[in-house]
């Protein structure tokens, strides 16, 4: 199973919950009704709408039911959308160092058609080099055990094959020239990284631009996003912010509508691609 392909579940779940919401809102039902009817709370049926938990037949049979969907056809439709959304991704076999509220986003990026991100701290997660991606994860984690640490690269590794893929999507990251000087790891390991940057950035699929200093103030001041779009026209673009215990996705169109402005300013003001390229071969000279 591909990257994008087990990153579809987790897409089929989210047109579930949204055709389910669409169903109940246009009946006039509050979420607190349509939780009665299944034996669950108003913010399971909040979880559900979002595609944030698994679906069981028996609840979606009862909702379609109460939400006046007789139409075979129809209900068959739906039942078999939830049954592929509970389809496990690739990533279910690192559950054991995988949070669950980053599940979510690791399925969204393997079905996302374009990713845009912007990353201030260190070097975005499927840019990052085994010997980079070590020393992240080792500083971020100092308690944790070799063992885990080793997890996690082959974790973040793992996700990498999704650029190169036969489905990959367009990526478009801009990175701030603070991820750049940041140090991770010894002189070898920047510099190994900085040019595996050159390299990945001649991708068709991949475009790659620095936030220099020189530019000062910009359009990322509040801090590194991503930005999810999706093939299936009945889903929105997905904001991703990432926080130090959980994670925010944001889905309304006016909250989307201001991170794509962010990001049009960012791609706007950074250095184009060939010269960012130029300034990636300045810092490897000075590594």
């Amino acid at each position: 199973m591909t990257a994008g392909e087990s990153g579809g579940s987790v897409v089929r779940r989210i047109l579930l919950g949204s055709q389910l919401r669409r169903l109940r809102e246009g009946r006039g039902i509050t979420r607190e009704a349509a939780g009665y009817s299944i034996r669950a709370s108003e913010s399971k049926i909040s979880r559900m709408e979002l595609g944030r938990v698994s679906f069981k037949a028996r609840d979606v049979e009862d909702l379609l039911t109460l939400y006046g969907v007789a139409d075979g056809a129809e209900r068959a439709a739906l039942l078999d959308l939830a049954r592929e959304a509970n389809v496990a991704g690739w990533w279910h076999s690192y559950s054991d160092v995988l949070p669950g509220w980053f599940q979510t986003y690791v399925g969204l990026e393997g079905a996302a058609s374009l990713i845009r991100v912007y990353e201030v701290q260190f070097v975005h997660g499927l840019l990052q080099t085994e010997a980079y991606a070590h020393a992240v994860v080792e500083r971020g984690m100092p308690g944790a055990s070799a063992a885990e640490i080793d997890r996690r690269v082959a974790l973040r590794l793992e996700r990498q094959k999704l650029l190169v893929s036969e489905r990959a999507p367009g990526f478009h990251v801009v990175l701030d020239e603070a991820a750049l000087r940041r140090p991770y790891g010894d002189r070898a390991v920047m510099r190994e990284q900085l040019e595996h940057l050159i390299e990945i950035s001649e991708r068709p699929n991949v475009t790659l631009q620095v936030m220099p200093f020189s530019f000062g103030g910009h359009a990322g001041e509040s801090g590194a996003f991503a930005l999810l779009r999706f093939p299936e026209s009945d889903l929105s673009d997905v904001v991703y912010l990432e926080q130090l215990t959980s994670a925010l996705y944001l889905d309304k169109r006016e909250e989307v509508a201001q991170y794509e402005r962010a990001m049009e300013r960012l791609q706007r003001d950074s250095p184009d691609p060939g010269r960012t390229r130029d300034l990636l071969r300045g810092l490897v000279q000075l590594t």
